[in-house]
């Protein structure tokens, strides 16, 4: 089969070549790969990954059914996530992390669901109840940015989000933000906070969450540390700063049961994957370029062709 392997270098990060099929355990389906979809997380692997083949989100269909007989029957369309080896034609992937997807939700918006959408549901279920409550989300032009603006809105949420640019911004409010920044300046204060930018935008939202309120940390896009007196947090009794990653030991590693339903909300036109570049993968390093330097707004999507 053919994959993208790291080459541990740059600019081609990665270089189309024949690899091995994959091996699966008893209880992984084998997925013929229709589409992909990149995370920052994954590209910042490559550089200390030469030779292997990486990938989280992928989606397709089942061509050989996990062994166990727990699994889903070939043929069946999927979206499923992957610990490594999704960039391939063909890729293992366990029972619990893949779902089936409606007829009417194409692999390529299907592909964005595994990490983002993830990632983003599961921050805002960690929340608890945001129906009426004012949520802020900063690095609201990315991929969980997106989603977590739209499911914020969903679930009832006034939602404030927080772009690098008004370019970046472009699209927030028709997915339903009530209000769009480029600032945290001035800001009122928020009963929760999507907090992902790191570095001084972490440092000020510890100064804008309510009493009672929470801060959910999940990123350090800027790459900067963070100087902040503490006393800003003393008076905000029962304010809670708690960190989130989808792959914490403490996290239920069984994706199915959400997977299919963000594949549902897709499906209904309540959900937009937000694709902001779709393309072959075969021009695989440009698209990784431009996610990298923050010329997409929204999800990167590969097909393979």
């Amino acid at each position: 089969m053919l994959a993208l392997v790291s080459t541990g270098a740059t600019p081609d990060r990665v270089e189309l070549r024949e690899a091995p099929d994959p091996s699966p355990g008893r209880g992984e389906a084998v997925v013929r790969v229709e589409a992909v979809s990149l995370n920052r997380g994954e590209i910042n692997r490559l550089a200390s990954a030469p030779g292997e083949i990486l990938g989280w989100d992928l989606a397709g269909t089942v061509a050989v059914p996990a062994a166990d007989g727990q699994g889903m029957p070939e043929g069946t369309r999927v979206v499923g996530f992957a610990r490594s080896g999704g960039w391939a034609q063909y890729a293992a992937a366990p029972n619990l992390t893949i779902a089936e997807i409606p007829d009417d939700v194409s692999f390529g918006a299907a592909a964005t669901l595994p990490v983002a959408g993830l990632t983003a549901l599961r921050l805002l279920r960690d929340c608890g109840p945001i129906l009426g409550k004012r949520v802020l989300i900063t690095g609201a032009s990315g991929g969980v940015g997106r989603f977590a603006v739209q499911l914020a809105a969903l679930g009832g949420a006034a939602v404030t989000a927080v772009a690098g640019s008004a370019g970046r911004a472009q699209g927030l409010e028709e997915i339903g933000a009530r209000e769009v920044v480029t600032s945290l300046d001035g800001l009122e204060p928020f009963d929760v906070i999507l907090e992902s930018v790191g570095g001084q935008s972490l440092a000020q939202a510890l100064q804008l969450v309510v009493l009672g309120g929470v801060i959910m940390t999940f990123g350090n896009s800027s790459r900067q540390s963070m100087t902040v007196d503490p006393s800003v947090f003393y008076g905000r009794n029962g304010a809670r700063l708690q960190g989130f990653s989808l792959l914490a030991p403490n996290q239920p590693q069984n994706f199915s049961e959400d997977l299919r339903y963000l594949a549902s909300l897709v499906g209904t036109g309540k959900l937009d994957p937000q694709i902001g570049r779709e393309e072959s993968w075969r021009n695989a390093n440009a698209a990784i370029e431009a996610l990298m330097n923050r010329q997409v707004n929204g999800k990167v999507v590969l097909t393979i062709d």
